[in-house]
């Protein structure tokens, strides 16, 4: 007989990280522990207050609900979670744990063998210039080709002088800069800002202006002379048809897939499928979940085989998560099979 039950974890960051959402100090996460016999299986259902659309006060009842009835097995539990797609993607992981022949192989692959890395891009986290110039230094140092800096939070005459500055001394063939807006320009100024950004030779933008506003950014994704990226903007969306009408409105250049924020794996290889019938690429980003979520979601990206860097945490930013054979290589994920799993709630 199959049984589950819940536990709530507060991971802590190492040092306050800023978002255009605040300062970030803890980040809340939920495990999902699968048991038959004597397997278990692990999955991570990583909510992000302030961001997942299932941020609601009966998330720990809908947990409740799915522990009770576990019985009624994967298929009929995602289609209850339909609202809660970090529940959802806790649930996949957590079947997938229970049924390997270890509960941390998900996608048995030559990345989980320890054979082959996954290329990712080095996160840079707001704050003053200072700050910003030292994590640059650092991810360069560590052997990233791919940074990502989240703009908007600041003035964006700094954030440009900071982007120049990177710019000076390293053309578009050593680096490769995204930025991350995460919604902070106006639709009236978005375009002009775009602009600007272009001619530093950024390889995209992500979610310059706030989601839900389809038409605006339809017409940002027509002009734009930087390639955009959606990430917010497909929270929320549940159905294959709003999905469709999303990315038939829009027709962005890029999507960028959070499992915990859209559904898991199933989720997200709906939006993939949508988006390749409209010319869209797109790559897989995770959204500060502890080592278990982070391992789940690289073991998927490994198996698409997805050549563009990805944008895959590193689990480096927390004080207390779990002890794990990923590590960072030379600006790409890797598994040491040689690392032992220490997972202890």
């Amino acid at each position: 007989m199959i049984t589950a039950t819940y536990h709530k974890y507060i991971l802590n960051f190492k040092q306050a990280s800023g978002t255009s959402r605040g300062i970030l100090r803890t980040k809340e996460t939920w495990f999902l522990i699968v048991s038959e016999g004597e397997k278990k299986g692990i999955g991570e259902c990583g909510l992000f207050r302030g961001l997942s659309i299932d941020d609601r006060p009966d998330y720990e009842e809908k947990l409740q609900w799915v522990c009770k009835n576990i019985h009624l097995g994967l298929e009929s539990l995602l289609v209850e979670m339909t609202n809660f797609p970090s529940i959802q993607f806790g649930l996949e992981q957590a079947f997938l744990s229970l049924k390997g022949s270890n509960p941390f192989e998900l996608f048995p692959s030559k990345f989980s063998q320890g054979k082959e890395n996954i290329s990712i891009n080095g996160l840079i986290w707001m704050g003053d210039k200072t700050f910003m110039q030292q994590q640059i230094k650092e991810k360069l140092q560590r052997g990233f080709t791919t940074i990502k800096m989240k703009i908007g939070a600041i003035d964006f005459n700094t954030e440009i002088e900071l982007l120049k500055s990177i710019r000076k001394e390293f053309s578009s063939e050593e680096i490769e800069l995204r930025v991350d807006a995460n919604g902070a320009f106006s639709p009236n100024n978005a375009l002009e800002k775009l602009k600007q950004l272009s001619e530093l030779e950024m390889h995209s933008i992500e979610q310059p202006i706030k989601q839900g506003q389809w038409q605006e950014m339809a017409n940002l994704c027509e002009k734009t002379p930087l390639a955009i990226a959606l990430d917010e903007e497909l929270i929320g969306v549940f159905s294959k048809e709003e999905k469709e009408k999303c990315i038939e409105t829009i027709q962005p250049q890029y999507i960028i897939l959070k499992p915990s924020l859209v559904g898991g794996f199933k989720g997200s290889e709906e939006w993939i499928s949508i988006t390749k019938k409209y010319n869209a690429d797109n790559w897989i980003t995770s959204a500060l979940e502890s080592n278990i979520g982070l391992n789940a979601i690289a073991q998927w990206t490994y198996i698409l085989q997805n050549k563009l860097p990805q944008g895959l945490g590193t689990g480096s930013l927390f004080t207390n998560n779990f002890e794990s054979p990923l590590e960072v290589i030379n600006g790409s994920l890797g598994y040491n099979s040689k690392k032992e799993w220490k997972f202890n709630l």
